[in-house]
């Protein structure tokens, strides 16, 4: 009979797989971009050290939404080390999740800025910054299967996973094998994926655009419309 810490993810197993990661070169492609882009950098961070390494999901080990994006931004996560930190799109994600009462506070600049989230988790389909922020199939399935599927293992408490964009939502649905045919990606989408949770629960999949600058500076993604995502995602969570 298992114990009630048992269905909790415990930080040590957490950092387990974090460890892991970042020892990771199985995507020459992925590997030789994220260090190249860490030794040429943007005039802007030139006296900063860029992280230049696969990036590790962060936030509450008990979360029950967990946020899943693309993959690490060139001069953002694969800047700072943490994801969607430091660049516009993780100016709109955080600032959504400290307006749904789940972060700290609505900017996130460095791993020592003193942002804290609670009842959520971030992480990526692909854990390093690919060229033209397009990995290929090999390296999702890569990524996914050695790190994702793992990640969402230990989250116990998993009930909702808002995928930001069409990527994340078809790697997740990859990752937990969801039966065919599936449901389409779409802003605000909705898919059940029956005993993917933790103790055979339901999880569902909510879909949103993603929080890339291309959806945000031209309106095809709103505030409003953001705050609707994560309003749901709460509303489902409970």
């Amino acid at each position: 009979m298992s114990s009630p810490s048992d269905s909790l993810a415990t930080p040590a197993a957490i950092s387990g797989v974090a460890h892991g990661l970042l020892d990771c070169r199985r995507c020459p492609r992925l590997v030789e971009w994220r260090e190249r882009v860490a030794t040429d950098k943007r005039a802007s961070y030139r006296d900063e050290s860029y992280w230049g390494k696969p990036v590790p999901g962060w936030g509450d080990p008990q979360a029950r939404i967990v946020v899943v994006g693309l993959a690490p931004a060139a001069h953002g996560a694969n800047r700072t080390g943490r994801m969607f930190t430091g660049d516009r799109s993780g100016d709109w994600l955080y600032a959504a999740l400290h307006r749904a009462g789940m972060a700290s506070q609505p900017e996130a600049v460095s791993r020592d800025d003193g942002l804290t989230l609670s009842d959520c988790w971030v992480t990526a389909a692909v854990r390093c910054a690919p060229p033209a922020n397009k990995p290929l199939p090999q390296e999702r399935d890569n990524c996914c299967v050695s790190w994702l599927a793992p990640e969402l293992g230990l989250l116990r408490r998993r009930r909702v996973l808002v995928c930001l964009g069409a990527f994340a939502w078809d790697a997740v649905m990859r990752t937990l094998s969801a039966p065919r045919p599936r449901a389409a990606f779409g802003h605000g989408a909705e898919a059940t994926i029956a005993g993917a949770g933790h103790e055979g629960r339901d999880l569902t999949l909510l879909g949103s655009y993603h929080v890339s600058q291309q959806n945000t500076f031209t309106g095809r993604l709103t505030e409003p419309m953001l705050d609707q995502i994560f309003y749901r995602a709460r509303e489902l969570a409970d």
